[in-house]
């Protein structure tokens, strides 16, 4: 039994190739402008983004390749900064992290979170302001903490007693105090995969505000002077696209805030619901309006406080996928076509795993379109397939394809922006693609592509 992936359907349905719905030659040419980067459109067949043809990219860059929107991109951050104007918005930098994305982010006036030293290192290289910067992550190192103090970020998240007691000592040796606050973990399940739900109890995120840990945290950074508690925060997970789990994880934060006044006449004056909004990736997905999150998340924290008594702290939220995901796609070539009759046909593109591994690891979907010309040919059930040594190794796991596809044809695949280059390896020793960024008809290079050169320079 064969599962795909019908443009007009139901994603999620499983049928035999033969009892597939009918679909149209024209569907497979077209550009869904909700899961494409927003400058795209068809050009004497081919598939252009920011008036850039994807055969003039792959001739002059190579593939695999992983094309930004420039325009698109900016566009998302200047969305967020108005929908979310008096609140603070921080880019989530894990999503995907280059000098030339710190650079978009300080021109559109957006914060920005990192998850370790190097993301870091990357943010202060370019000069973006420190204190626009909140460090994340469950085990920071005294180094990547000693770093962070140096440079003043704007905030730390703690994660752990052990990094209270850390932080405390390097802020007490480094003669600072940061601005702290509490990742707690609040029992809300978000509707996504296990590997993507951050907030219920049983991972290692967090301090648990069910078991008490959250408040026990309370007590050991407000009885250490060179630390300064400011506010709590919650991620609950990844590719939501409804409020609700953000309301009922509010509602909890709002019974410790409550706590926390009542047991040390302390009122905190931020919250921070993080990010994990979803996207578009295939037809049928509904990718959530940022004004809408923006009213409601606003609505929300003002109820839960007032209801609870409590002035209504500033609000921060942590956009990543959402800026980031739509504006980029990745470009490959096709190197073989294996009818496997009866089931499908496996096309098989330079490129795998390596430079995409959600399908792997999450059971991503994504579309996949013939991108260096339009054809009329029949759609064929297909799987796309990356070079690697893995049975795994599928970029898209269900499509339909043009029965015309050949070797030398360009594929794209779209919203590929976010976490597709930040998880990349050199799985089988295959060099990283390089990034390129385009706009108003003009191509260049913000992340130079390995070479078989910098895979062997740290050999001896």
């Amino acid at each position: 039994m064969s599962r795909f992936v019908h443009p007009a359907g139901d994603r999620h349905a499983e049928m035999l190739p033969h009892e597939r719905p009918p679909l149209a030659p024209a569907d497979l040419n077209r550009i869904n402008p909700s899961i494409w980067p927003r400058t795209s459109s068809r050009t004497d067949g081919a598939l252009t983004i920011g008036g850039v043809d994807v055969r003039d990219l792959a001739r002059d860059h190579g593939t695999p390749l992983y094309v930004f929107d420039e325009d698109d991109v900016r566009s998302r951050m200047r969305d967020y900064a108005t929908a979310f104007a008096g609140s603070e918005v921080h880019y989530a930098g894990k999503a995907f992290l280059c000098k030339e994305i710190v650079r978009w982010l300080q021109d559109e006036g957006l914060g920005l979170d990192v998850a370790s030293g190097g993301e870091l290192a990357v943010a202060l290289s370019v000069g973006f302001p420190a204190s626009r910067i909140t460090l994340h992550g469950n085990n920071k190192s005294a180094a990547e903490l000693s770093r962070a103090l140096e440079a003043g970020v704007g905030h730390i998240v703690v994660d752990s007693y052990e990094e209270i007691a850390r932080l405390g000592f390097l802020a007490e040796r480094h003669g600072t105090r940061p601005k702290v606050m509490i990742r707690v973990t609040t029992g809300v399940e978000a509707h996504t995969h296990e590997f993507i739900a951050t907030a219920h109890d049983d991972q290692k995120f967090g301090l648990s505000l069910n078991t008490g840990a959250a408040a026990e945290a309370v007590r050991r950074i407000l009885a250490l002077p060179a630390l300064e508690l400011v506010g709590l925060h919650s991620h609950i997970g990844s590719q939501i696209v409804d409020t609700a789990g953000f309301e009922v994880a509010a509602r909890r934060l709002a019974t410790l805030l409550v706590q926390i006044k009542d047991e040390h006449d302390v009122v905190l004056p931020e919250l921070d619901l993080g990010g994990g909004y979803g996207i578009a990736y295939v037809e049928g997905d509904e990718a959530p309006d940022i004004k809408e999150i923006a009213d409601g998340l606003r609505e929300i924290v003002s109820k839960v406080c007032t209801d609870a008594g409590l002035p209504v702290p500033r609000l921060t939220v942590e956009p990543g996928r959402t800026i980031v995901g739509p504006g980029g796609i990745t470009l490959y070539e096709v190197g073989t076509v294996k009818d496997v009759e009866g089931l499908r046909t496996y096309v098989s593109v330079d490129g795998g795993m390596s430079d995409n591994v959600r399908t792997a690891l999450y059971g991503a979907e994504y579309t996949a379109v013939l991108a260096s010309r339009e054809s009329s040919a029949e759609p064929m059930l297909s799987r796309l397939v990356g070079k690697h040594c893995e049975s795994g190794d599928i970029i898209v796991r269900d499509c339909f394809l043009p029965a015309d596809l050949a070797p030398g044809d360009l594929i794209a695949v779209a919203a590929t922006g976010a976490y597709c280059r930040s998880l990349a390896s050199n799985y089988n020793y295959l060099p990283k693609p390089a990034v390129v960024s385009v706009t108003d008809g003009e191509a260049r290079v913000i992340v130079r592509g390995e070479t078989e050169d910098d895979l062997l320079r740290g050999q001896l």
